[in-house]
């Protein structure tokens, strides 16, 4: 465990890609095999089986601390992590633990299913075993809630360097529905014959926002132009007669969507198509807002099916009859990928189709019209571009159109969490009703600068009105221009509407809050 939390303080300590893929590597160098795997799967987001509720967490430290329970929801209330909180409050313990990461996570396995005193008593004598950093690292896993600026990119570099594998490769490895719970750090590198290879999908390519202006990607000759959609990046695989569709999360998502077996129904080939799953009902792309209706479900009704029907939207073929075809020009991949769809010949699986334009002049004016067909923008594809892994630049860009925006008024601040802890980041906004009053409509923490963040902070503390906890309502007096990627009807939110993607774009000091735009106006947006 001291390894892998000395690990944890190296990568946070540092904001530098190189120094992290050789802390990772060093790490890998050194560990045992069994917590190599479970730094991987804890890094890709496959942390262990949470064992105890939040609320268990905070009485048993506010008891080994000796404090109140109300005087540890302040101190939770001023720091804003769990975690940090427990560290910091509980005392200096002499004793010290020699287990390993996997060793102290057998333990927590066994831990599951025990009753809450015998669950307590491990916690509590854990606590006493670990230094102020090893706690806090202990306290993150056995939350689930453990999170690490470490990404997929990041660790595949590093396991490159250290099993001299291609990068590619392990990349590959690692996508999937992999256990770390039953399988072994050799078999999910080293093993070729996995029973999981049927599913496992390719690391997605992703890409680049335009910079600049779009005429000086050169020749738009040599520039393959598609929609982009606004659904849920997916693979869509089928190999030995199975089916399985993937996420960009690397969720496997197929039971939700039944009518997409169609599609595997009617391939004449073993295939992985990479595309956007998305509603479509009445020749019409729908917007996310309806797709999203279907993705926390849990059971699929014909009522459902009827509502929003969904179809896979194809860009690319990655694979070709047991044939990798990342490495074809991307025209090649597209005319294979058209007449693929073409000889499948089902409703739910369609090609993306490429937006014909001769100069960047026509393509700008058909970006202006993409909201009209609920599409977010455009895609650029070199046309000779091979299908690469992860973020590349050079190749695929994506020209989104710019956000809708509108002004608002902050009514509500809460604090923010890791560095932003100890000030108000996170606010809520609200628009003007046809009585004159302010609505709340939506939350953002993202688009100030650390200077406008912390005049926004020293502001907030000086006009708070009441406090609710960790939220503070405010004098409604600041103004900021809000951007936001769509926008629907909503009945579970007060204003009756639910914005998709809202961040700040800027702190509007120009206006007075009766300048601030009007729920009416909001709603104009919708289409």
């Amino acid at each position: 465990m001291k390894n892998f939390v000395q690990l944890f303080v190296q990568i946070d300590r540092t904001t530098k890609t190189n120094e992290k893929v050789d802390a990772l590597a060093a790490y890998f160098n050194e560990a045992s095999d069994e917590d190599k795997l479970w730094t991987i799967a804890i890094f890709s987001g496959r942390n262990p089986k949470r064992i105890v509720k939040t609320t268990q967490l905070k009485q048993w430290a506010a008891e080994s601390a000796g404090i109140p329970y109300w005087l540890f929801e302040e101190c939770y209330h001023i720091v804003g992590d769990l975690s940090e909180t427990i560290s910091s409050i509980l005392p200096d313990y002499s004793s010290a633990s020699s287990l390993t990461l996997a060793q102290w996570i057998k333990q927590m396995q066994w831990h599951e299913q025990v009753a809450e005193e015998i669950k307590k008593k491990w916690i509590v004598d854990a606590w006493k075993q670990f230094t102020k950093e090893e706690r806090f690292v202990f306290n993150k896993i056995t939350s689930g809630a453990f999170r690490m600026g470490v990404s997929t990119k990041l660790m595949v570099k590093a396991l490159s360097k250290h099993t001299k594998l291609h990068e590619n490769k392990i990349a590959h490895r690692l996508m999937g529905n992999w256990n770390p719970y039953t399988i072994t750090y050799q078999e999910l590198l080293f093993n070729e014959d996995g029973a999981d290879e049927l599913s496992k999908p390719y690391p997605f390519y992703l890409a680049y926002a335009v910079e600049g202006e779009v005429h000086e990607l050169g020749d738009i000759s040599n520039w393959q132009a598609e929609y982009k959609w606004d659904g849920i990046r997916c693979q869509f695989i089928q190999r030995k007669q199975q089916t399985f569709i993937w996420s960009r999360g690397e969720d496997l998502i197929t039971e939700k969507f039944p009518e997409l077996m169609a599609i595997g129904n009617q391939l004449k080939y073993d295939a992985v198509i990479d595309g956007e799953l998305i509603g479509y009902k009445e020749n019409a792309v729908l917007n996310f807002n309806h797709l999203q209706t279907r993705i926390g479900r849990k059971n699929v009704t014909a009522k459902v099916l009827q509502e929003v029907p969904a179809v896979i939207f194809a860009y690319d073929l990655l694979e070709l009859d047991g044939v990798d075809m990342r490495q074809k020009p991307l025209v090649e991949r597209r005319a294979l990928l058209a007449k693929l769809v073409e000889e499948t010949n089902v409703p739910q699986l369609k090609l993306s189709p490429v937006v014909e334009a001769d100069t960047w002049e026509q393509l700008i004016q058909i970006r202006s019209l993409a909201r009209e067909v609920n599409s977010e923008g455009l895609m650029l594809k070199q046309q000779q571009s091979i299908y690469e892994v992860g973020r590349k630049k050079g190749s695929w860009y994506k020209w989104k159109l710019d956000p809708m925006s509108i002004d608002a008024v902050m009514i509500y601040a809460m604090r923010g969490s890791g560095r932003r802890a100890n000030m108000y980041t996170d606010y809520t906004f609200a628009v003007w009703n046809d009585n004159g009053e302010l609505v709340p409509f939506a939350k953002a923490y993202s688009g100030l600068t650390d200077k406008e963040m912390a005049a926004v902070d020293a502001w907030i503390k000086q006009h708070t009105i009441d406090k609710f906890g960790p939220v503070r309502s405010v004098t409604p007096e600041l103004v900021f221009e809000i951007g936001f990627e769509g926008i629907n009807y909503s009945t579970r939110h007060k204003s009756g509407v639910a914005l998709r993607f809202p961040r700040i774009l800027r702190w509007r000091q120009d206006k007075k809050k009766e300048e601030a735009d009007t729920l009416a106006t909001l709603k104009t947006l919708i289409k």
